[in-house]
């Protein structure tokens, strides 16, 4: 196993946006017109931009949640394509973790390469703590990912994800740029003894 990088994800804490809602899928996370940037930058003041503009009253309108970490949802979480842009507007809209009842597999892939934690909780417990955040809103919550538990205030439940995704967040090995970064040493004296790399010089037919 690698040595552990700063990349590691352990804990993520933050205030929390109720959004438990079922099929929730990419193309609401993101509409597919803002998929033809060049970069993701940019991405995050799109997100659920479709569903904001037809519902005012939507969590991501709202003040209140504003520098919220933390969405809540419901079953089948980034359902439909594949598009990598779905995680990357959340991410960049400032959702550093994901509490769901279920993920669409491939949206889960695509949070963990990018250090989101997608963990799942039963329903009853993700409305519940729903409640919490909706009543009041600058309620800090803490998902664990060495205990495998989310904490806010007097609330606790469990939490599960994939025991290999599990272990990339919480080790850093999801950030295979860290991993490349954090063996530099290694690299400079490996490159150091390739003769091609060095100025070898050697006769040509």
């Amino acid at each position: 196993m690698a040595e552990p990088t700063d990349s590691r994800v352990e804990q993520v804490r933050g205030t929390g946006i109720p959004l438990v809602l079922d099929d929730i899928d990419t193309d609401r996370i993101i509409p597919a017109r803002f998929l033809r940037c060049v970069t993701f930058d940019g991405l995050g003041e799109h997100a659920f931009e479709d569903d904001r503009q037809q519902d005012p009253a939507h969590p991501f309108n709202s003040a209140r949640y504003d520098g919220a970490g933390i969405l809540l949802s419901g079953r089948n979480f980034g359902c439909g394509s594949s598009r990598e842009h779905a995680p990357q507007a959340l991410m960049r809209h400032g959702v550093r973790a994901v509490v769901a009842e279920s993920f669409a597999e491939i949206f889960f892939g695509n949070c963990t390469s990018l250090g989101i934690a997608a963990v799942c909780a039963a329903r009853d417990q993700i409305e519940q703590l729903a409640a919490l955040v909706e009543a009041d809103p600058t309620l800090e919550i803490t998902i664990d990912l060495t205990t495998s538990t989310i904490q806010a205030g007097d609330f606790s439940c469990p939490c599960t994800m994939p025991e290999s995704a599990r272990v990339a967040l919480v080790t850093g090995e999801y950030d295979f740029l860290a991993q490349l970064l954090s063996a530099e040493g290694d690299i400079r004296n490996t490159a150091g003894s390739i003769a091609y790399l060095n100025q070898f010089s050697g006769s040509s037919n």
